[in-house]
């Protein structure tokens, strides 16, 4: 499995767990989401960085929450 794909695999489970753990949370998905290139801007790319930028994004907001 590419990293990409592994990536992608990482923040679908995590956003499952979010939905299903910390529905709470779910109102914050869509404002982390605008990390990634948005639209139908042909030239955006999504790369390893922004994925795992993202995927940080997801694992802080569910560690802050849980230490609250």
């Amino acid at each position: 499995m590419s990293n990409t794909q592994d990536l992608l695999t990482k923040i679908s489970q995590k956003t499952i767990q979010i939905k299903r753990d910390y529905p709470e949370l779910q109102k914050y998905l869509d404002e982390t989401r605008i990390t990634l290139p948005q639209g139908d801007n042909s030239s955006a790319k999504v790369d390893q960085e922004a994925l795992q930028n993202y995927l940080n994004t997801l694992d802080e907001m569910v560690t802050k929450y849980k230490s609250k």
